[in-house]
């Protein structure tokens, strides 16, 4: 079977569904060495995304997220013979003569329209043509196969629900270590609630902000609070509240990190904040959990389905909610370690191997050559 793959926006940004991309890709390529994969990638990429005998690397012009893209990515596939075309990133091309898989990862952008911006919300707004054009679809989560199905009406025998994982890079690491790590990188205070995420509405972080100050006033504890993540749409009135509730020293925007960096961000902190309104997967609770980090998350969409009882859910609309959860995980040693073994056992039941696995039974399916 020739497989082709769209890994264009992985040129544009390593996180997210770039980051999908790049994992399922390599995850194919250590259990796959029959099937011949045409892995497209943008021209300005300055080297192969994966090197091995079965995978051919080819540049394409047409880039992301433009206006035109799935007519002009439609005119560069025909010169190219598929079986079959997965599209990470949910828009197919227009035309072309091969089965076509997409991957949806969230449908935020119909629930929350209001947090996009215009060029985003044109861009997305393709999915109604997406899903009617593709022949099947994978989701991340039975929350956002739900999505699917109630937002847009597909029927559910052209879903299939294949988890994420965590990165491999993430695990646990000598807890004393990782606190000198990123101490001595980015000054941080020696106890700290991490958080990880772009900066933007959907991830309610003027509502962790809030519940913060207020954990601060009623705790009096000496904890920091760490945001590590690029900075989205709107992130002015992140910073406008960050002044207005005199956090300003006990915050700490790190902006964009490394993974390398990110693994000892959570091996050093105390417990890992995701209070979102709306997830697709969760993967940030995840990865904090592969590390052995406690996490409390928000107790909509998908986020239960990936944490199960391995953390502390809260009402992302209720910030009195997060400030207990916070206080506990901050202060109840015993509670602490429960969930530490906890979310490890639970991390380790995702991987990239078996997500890999899954996909390439629908490639084959959808092609034909199963059952």
């Amino acid at each position: 079977m020739r497989i082709g793959i769209d890994a264009r926006l992985t040129y544009y940004t390593a996180a997210g569904i770039g980051q999908y991309t790049m994992n399922l890709l390599r995850a194919l390529a250590d259990i796959d060495d029959e099937d011949d994969f045409l892995v497209f990638q943008s021209r300005k990429s300055n080297s192969p995304l994966v090197e091995r005998s079965n995978f051919r690397c080819l540049g394409l012009w047409t880039p992301s997220h433009h206006r035109f893209e799935p007519y002009f990515l439609s005119l560069e596939l025909l010169r190219y013979p598929l079986d079959l075309l997965h599209s990470p990133d949910f828009i197919p091309p227009f035309w072309g003569n091969f089965k076509s898989i997409i991957t949806i990862h969230d449908l935020a952008f119909l629930i929350y329209p209001h947090f996009l911006t215009r060029e985003s919300a044109r861009y997305y707004g393709r999915i109604d043509q997406a899903v009617r054009r593709t022949d099947h679809i994978i989701a991340v989560s039975q929350s956002t196969r739900r999505d699917i199905i109630n937002l847009l009406g597909v029927p559910g025998d052209k879903i299939t629900v294949i988890y994420e994982a965590a990165d491999s890079i993430y695990r646990p690491l000598d807890r004393a270590k990782a606190l000198r790590f990123v101490c001595d990188r980015f000054g941080l205070p020696e106890r700290f609630i991490l958080f990880v995420s772009t900066i933007e509405p959907r991830k309610n972080v003027q509502g962790l902000l809030r519940a913060y100050r207020q954990f601060l006033d009623d705790y009096k504890l000496d904890v920091g609070l760490v945001l590590a993540g690029a900075r989205g749409w709107l992130v002015e009135e992140v910073f406008r509240l960050v002044d207005e509730l005199d956090l300003e020293r006990a915050c700490h925007f790190l902006g964009k990190v490394t993974r390398e960096e990110l693994l000892y961000l959570y091996n050093a902190a105390r417990c890992l904040a995701h209070p979102a309104f709306y997830e697709g997967f969760g993967l940030t609770p995840l990865e904090a959990m592969a590390c052995g980090t406690p996490v409390v998350v928000s107790n909509v969409s998908s986020l239960p389905e990936v944490v199960g009882d391995a953390g502390l859910l809260v009402d992302p609309e209720d910030e009195e909610q997060l400030i207990v959860a916070l206080w506990r995980l901050v202060t109840d040693d015993d509670l602490w370690a429960e969930l530490r073994e906890k979310g490890l056992q639970r991390a380790s039941t995702f991987s990239w191997e078996k997500t890999a696995r899954h996909t390439l039974d629908v490639y084959r399916w959808v092609a034909g050559l199963a059952d």
